[in-house]
């Protein structure tokens, strides 16, 4: 169970991180092309870490 939380929270951080990264090359650097990219890594993380952590509870259902 341990692990399970543990691949949450690292996926909920690499998302987090993607977020702030976009938001500061769109405000702080002012390249919001690169911001608008990083952005874009968000909710591909998000699934990403959602489709992984389902599979492995899945796996120890059955």
């Amino acid at each position: 169970m341990a692990v399970h939380r543990l691949s949450k929270m690292l996926f909920l951080s690499a998302a987090g991180l993607s977020f702030l990264l976009s938001v500061y090359l769109w405000f702080v650097v002012g390249n919001k092309e690169q911001g608008l990219f990083v952005g874009l890594w968000v909710p591909s993380i998000l699934t990403l870490g959602t489709l992984l952590t389902q599979t492995r509870k899945e796996e120890h259902h059955v």
